[in-house]
Order: C-alpha cells, then structure tokens, then sequence
C-alpha cells in the first residue's frame, strides 16, 4: 500500500511539475548540436574560400620631407590610392567615421543584427532599399570582393565578414577601410581623397573636412565636392548633426564647422 501512495504522488508530481532535466534539457542540447553545426559549416567554408584582408596595390608615390606628394603614379587600373597609416590620420575622420557609419564597430562580431532588422523594416516602410545595415566590416569584404548587391550577395557579405573578424584585428580592418573606400573618379583610400579634393594630410583635418570625408564614401559620385558642393555640403552636415545628437562633438563646434564653405581643389 505504501508503494502504491508513493508512484501515485511520483506520478501526480511529474504529472504536474515540469521535469528540470527533461524538456529543458532537450532543447538545450538541440540548441548546442545547431550551433555546434553551424561553426562547423563556417569552419568548412573558411577552409575553402580563404579571404585576404590586402588584394589590391597602392600607387607609386614620390613624397617631400613632409610627406606631401610630389608626384604620383596611378596602379594598372587608373586608379589613385595611396597608403595610409591609421595612426597617422586625424583622430577627427576616426571619430566622424565610426559615429556616422558603425558605432558598434569595436563591439560586433562583423555584423550588427540590430542594425540589419532595423534597415529592414526601414526599407518595408519605403517599399524600396534606403538602408543595407552594413558594418564597416561588411563593407570592407565587399571591397575586397566585390558582391551583387541582392539578398544572397548580402548574405555572403555577412559571412565574409564574419570571415575577416576572424582572422584579422578591429584596427586592420578600419585600415584597409580607410585605404580602400571610394571618393569619387578614380580615387581610393582617405589619405589619397584629402590631398586630392583639400590639398592637404589626413593628419590636418578640421571638423567639416573630417565629416565631408567621413560621408563620401557613402555616394562618392553624387557628392563629389569639385562637381557637387551643395550635395557634398548636404551630407557633410548631416555628419555633424549626428557627432552632436550622440554628443561627440560639442554643439558650437559644430556649428563653426557648417559655416566651413566646400572648396574642393
């Protein structure tokens, strides 16, 4: 008779009480078996399509003393790019550049999932593509091989950039960015965009000039300050505003700055 009591409250306990190492043990395993899977279909991929952070040449670049350009030599494609140390450029174009384009480079494992769902949602409500959520890590694989832009292009971007944080440090990453990124015509690489359109180092920015090259990359053919310097001054402030809503820069800074004219050379 005691038995009988005893599986009958066992039962009636089980019954009613959700067993701690049943189903919340099944799941947890079914969820680590997925991931477990899923890096080793990353690891397999990695294996088998290498990236390189560095696949394309600078220019020939004879410098004075100083490091102003004397003259230079475009690469096989026409191309001006000339190289740039991430320590030796304005820590103004950093700050604009990571404020305007990915505030949570230093933090995203390639991809910002909140920004891809929020660019989403944002391109439902417009009923055609404003935003592709991009990180700068993204958009450095995508210079590196360049991709459709469509949805399965934009899925092997992600993974591509998942692929680069991998193997490569935050600070190589923003340098091949910052070698790499388009101007406008031929030109390649912030270092090469500042003595092209301002005539001067990187290392020698101002606010407005920071912010003007922090955003051409963005459309480097509709804002191109010598052709466009309404539309380049446009963007240019739209920067600005934004170093002062996430309060990077203080509001009468930037305010001197958007009185700064576009005087591309």
């Amino acid at each position: 008779a005691c038995r009988r009591r005893a599986s009958f409250w066992l039962l009636c306990c089980r019954w009613s009480c959700p067993d701690p190492m049943g189903k919340r043990y099944i799941k947890t395993r079914g969820l680590l078996c997925i991931a477990l899977l899923v890096l080793l279909i990353l690891f397999v991929l990695d294996r088998q399509f290498p990236i390189q952070l560095q696949q394309k040449d600078f220019s020939t670049v004879v410098t004075a003393r100083d490091g102003t350009p004397l003259r230079a030599f475009a690469d096989e494609k026409g191309v001006w790019r000339y190289p740039a140390n991430l320590n030796d450029v304005s820590g103004l174009y950093i700050q604009a550049l990571l404020t305007y384009e990915d505030r949570w480079f230093y933090f995203h494992p390639g991809v910002n999932p909140v920004s891809i769902v929020r660019a989403c949602f944002q391109n439902m409500a417009a009923g055609k593509i404003i935003s592709g959520g991009s990180t700068l890590t993204m958009q450095v694989a995508r210079m590196i091989n360049p991709i459709d832009r469509t949805i399965w292009g934009k899925c092997i971007q992600m993974l591509r950039a998942v692929q680069l944080e991998w193997h490569y440090s935050k600070d190589e990453i923003l340098s091949a960015y910052i070698n790499l990124a388009p101007f406008g015509a031929n030109i390649e690489g912030v270092q090469t965009a500042a003595f092209s359109w301002l005539g001067k180092h990187t290392a020698e920015l101002s606010h407005a000039e920071a912010a003007l090259l922090a955003v051409l990359p963005q459309a480097p053919s509709f804002c191109r300050p010598d052709r466009h310097p309404g539309r380049a001054q446009k963007a240019r402030d739209k920067v600005l505003d934004r170093m002062v809503k996430f309060s990077v820069w203080p509001e009468h800074t930037v305010s001197a700055a958007k009185k700064e004219p576009i005087l591309a050379n």
